[in-house]
C-alpha cells in the first residue's frame, strides 16, 4: 500500500491546528507536514515554514517530503479580506493555482480545497439554499472562493486532478479564536461568557446563519477525502450544513449556564456581509454521495464549548 504523505498549508489556523492533530492520531506524526508563515510552538514538527506564494519553495517541499495530498488551508478571510482586497486576492487564487498546478505535475493522490458559504450572494435563496444556484458573492473573499471552486473543477475535468471540496459554513472550536471572519462572533461569545465579560456583538441580534462545530468540520473533511472518489459527483465545493442560529439564540443557550451573562448589539461592516450570505443550508448531495451526517447541534455544542474553556481559563489561573 502505498505510505500516505500529506501537507497542510495554513496549519496554524482554526481549521488547520485541529486537522493537523485529528490526522496524525490517523496516520502518525511524520505522515503529516505542517506548514504556516509563523511557527506557533516547538511540538509542531514535521514543520516547514511556507508563503503560499513562494511556488519554488512549495514545489521543495512536495518533492522533498514525499507528498501524496495536500489540504490547502491557506487564505485570507471575510472580513480581513476587505482590509486589503487585491492581497486577499493574490494568496487566495494564486496560491490555490500553485497547489493544482503541483498536483498535476506530481500526480498526487488528492487535493483538499475549503471553499464556504461566502460564495452565495443576494441571487441566492437565503432558506435551505440549494447546491446549485446562482453565486454573486459581495466580498473579495467570497468572489476568490467562487473562482477557487471554478478552477477546481477546471483541473479535474481537464488534468484528472483528484481534487475535493468542502463549503463550510460558519466554524466553532476552543482550540483558538479565529481571526478575521464574518462568524467569528459565535467563538468570541464563549470566552466573554466564561470570563464574566459583557460581550459586545457586531451582528444584529436575529442574524441567522449556518454554523458547525469544529469535530464535524474535521471529521466531515477527512470522511470526504476518505470517500471512494467515483462516488462523488461535486469537483467544486459540496454544501455542507449542521446547525443554525442567530446570535440571540446562541446567547440564551449560553444562559442556560451563565444567568447573568450580559450581551450587547452593536453591527459593524460585517453585519452587511451576512447579510449577504444565506440562512440554511441543503446538503442532501453530501448526505447521498458519502454519507455525511452531522452530529453536534446548538445544544451539544454549547455544552461543550463552554466545558472546554472553562478548563481553559482554569489551567491558565494557576
Amino acid at each position: 500500500m502505498k505510505t500516505r504523505r500529506i501537507l497542510i498549508t495554513g496549519a496554524n489556523g482554526q481549521l488547520g491546528r485541529v486537522l493537523a492533530e485529528e490526522l496524525r492520531q490517523k496516520y502518525g506524526r511524520d505522515a503529516v507536514l505542517v506548514t504556516d508563515i509563523q511557527k506557533i510552538s516547538d511540538d509542531q514538527a514535521p514543520f516547514e515554514f511556507l508563503d503560499i506564494l513562494n511556488t519554488v519553495r512549495l514545489k521543495e517541499l512536495v518533492g522533498d517530503y514525499h507528498i501524496t495530498e495536500i489540504y490547502h488551508l491557506a487564505a485570507i478571510l471575510s472580513a480581513g479580506g476587505e482590509f486589503n482586497p487585491l492581497k486577499t486576492w493574490n494568496i487566495n487564487l494564486n496560491g490555490l493555482i500553485s497547489i493544482l498546478e503541483l498536483a498535476n505535475e506530481f500526480s498526487l493522490d488528492r487535493v483538499f480545497f475549503p471553499s464556504t458559504i461566502a460564495v452565495f450572494g443576494k441571487t441566492t435563496p437565503r432558506m435551505n439554499t440549494p447546491q446549485d444556484v446562482p453565486l454573486l458573492p459581495t466580498t473579495v473573499y467570497g468572489i476568490s472562493k467562487t473562482s477557487g471552486e471554478l478552477l477546481c473543477n477546471y483541473y479535474h475535468k481537464r488534468y484528472n486532478v483528484d481534487v475535493r471540496s468542502l463549503r463550510y459554513p460558519g466554524i466553532i472550536s476552543y482550540q483558538s479564536i479565529p481571526a478575521g471572519g464574518t462568524t467569528d462572533y459565535a467563538v468570541e461569545i464563549f470566552h466573554a461568557a466564561v470570563k464574566g465579560e459583557k460581550y459586545v456583538c457586531f451582528l444584529k441580534e436575529d442574524t441567522r446563519l449556518p454554523m458547525m462545530y469544529i469535530d464535524d468540520a474535521i471529521r466531515g473533511t477527512i470522511e470526504l477525502m476518505e470517500a471512494d472518489a467515483s462516488k462523488l459527483g461535486i469537483r467544486y465545493g459540496y454544501n455542507l450544513a449542521a446547525m443554525s442560529f442567530t446570535p440571540g439564540e446562541l446567547y440564551e443557550a449560553i444562559r442556560t449556564y451563565y444567568p447573568n451573562f450580559e450581551i450587547v448589539y452593536e453591527p459593524d461592516f460585517r453585519q452587511q456581509i451576512a447579510e449577504s450570505w444565506t440562512e440554511s443550508i441543503d446538503d442532501s448531495e453530501a448526505r447521498k454521495d458519502w454519507s455525511w451526517q452531522e452530529k453536534f447541534d446548538l445544544n451539544a455544542m454549547v455544552e461543550v464549548m463552554i466545558t472546554e474553556l472553562r478548563k481553559y481559563y482554569q489551567n491558565s489561573a494557576q
